[in-house]
């Protein structure tokens, strides 16, 4: 009885041609060159995602009463505000300073953002400090304001103001 032999079976060097396997199928792989720039690509895209993920985490504090986070200070923020036949009344009721005041005008749709020393010159230049009044002769045109407090912080580059959530700590007057 005689036994026929196969490719699949024959794994003898000397029946393979060049650049097939046992199968009698081409490989085919990529060049040397088109691997190490794949190779370096995602190098530096690997590096990119962490250098941006890093600076991210790495911003920059603003403090305030000895380095108590401002975004936490906000939330001690009290004060009132009203607006009448074209003056703007604004009330510190808390014990937090507040240094300016940014007014947020709404109407016809659209919404215009100014700082209160824009609108009147005549805010005090240190802030609002506890149970500090300001009033003063604005003009505005849109259906309703929102006040929002700005704190001034402590930073390691100095005095930074920062802006609350207008969300958490707008007051909103309709006019």
């Amino acid at each position: 009885m005689r036994v026929k032999k196969s490719k699949i079976f024959c794994f003898a060097k000397s029946e393979s041609r060049r650049g097939e396997d046992f199968v009698g199928i081409k490989k085919r792989g990529i060049s040397p060159v088109i691997a190490t720039v794949l190779l370096i690509a995602m190098v530096v895209i690997i590096g990119l995602i962490i250098f941006l993920w890093f600076r991210g985490m790495g911003t920059e504090t603003i403090t305030k009463f000895g380095g108590t986070n401002i975004e936490l200070v906000c939330n001690d923020v009290q004060f009132e505000g009203s607006y009448n036949a074209g003056t703007l009344y604004i009330t510190n009721n808390g014990n937090v300073p507040i240094y300016s005041m940014k007014v947020k005008i709404e109407g016809d749709g659209s919404h215009e953002t100014k700082d209160v020393t824009d609108l009147s010159g005549n805010w005090p230049s240190s802030g609002l400090g506890q149970g500090g009044v300001f009033s003063g002769s604005v003009s505005v045109s849109g259906d309703k304001i929102i006040l929002i407090p700005v704190l001034l912080g402590e930073s390691d580059s100095g005095k930074k103001p920062y802006t609350c959530d207008e969300n958490q700590h707008g007051l909103e007057i309709t006019i």
